[in-house]
């Protein structure tokens, strides 16, 4: 399915989701037989609601992401890495901060707060320079298609996005396009 340089997909989830949420579970099976992992942040284990902060968040996936890929007989730099929202802002920051990684799939990735455009989620945008696959809806409160527009271009790697019409930031009909966007992106990697 995919090149040679890719032996698996990590993803992670939302900030009120976890490993089990459809969009997820679908990519796991439609991208089988490449492993995909699909992890949750200790506070879904815990029980907890609210995600505990971006530093914890990230300290989790500094010692997660190199333990998949060991399981994986294989090295971070040939994970894919990403998630849904938070998660894979999360696994975004990870990168920016030194993490090998493949490449990013970021699904309704949060740009901002819905109603709070100020609020960027980007600052680390200029440190990312692996392929990046954005997949979100059209109409996503946390980021429009324009908003992507003006600050996508800092990301140093190449950048695809995959605009889902009609979807907002949790797509419920959706899951078959996103399983063959990432697919085709897979391929051309």
């Amino acid at each position: 399915m995919a090149s040679r340089k890719v032996d698996g997909l990590v993803l992670t989830h939302g900030a009120g989701g976890d490993r089990d949420q459809h969009t997820l579970v679908a990519i796991a099976e439609g991208l089988d037989p490449l492993p995909v992992e699909r992890v949750n942040f200790p506070y879904r284990n815990q029980g907890r609601r609210p995600p505990d902060r971006a530093p914890k968040l990230l300290a989790f996936l500094s010692e997660e992401i190199p333990a998949i890929a060991a399981r994986l007989e294989t090295d971070s730099g040939h994970l894919v890495l990403g998630g849904r929202s938070m998660g894979g802002r999360m696994c975004s920051m990870a990168v920016a901060d030194g993490m090998p990684a493949a490449g990013l799939v970021l699904l309704s990735y949060p740009l901002h707060p819905p109603k709070k455009p100020e609020n960027l989620r980007t600052q680390h945008f200029g440190a990312v320079g692996v392929p990046c696959l954005f997949i979100s809806g059209d109409r996503d409160p946390f980021g429009s298609p324009e908003e992507f527009s003006a600050h996508l271009p800092a990301i140093k790697g190449p950048v695809t996005t995959v605009w889902l019409e009609g979807e907002g930031h949790d797509p419920k009909k959706a899951d078959a396009e996103i399983v063959a966007a990432i697919a085709s992106w897979l391929e051309s990697l």
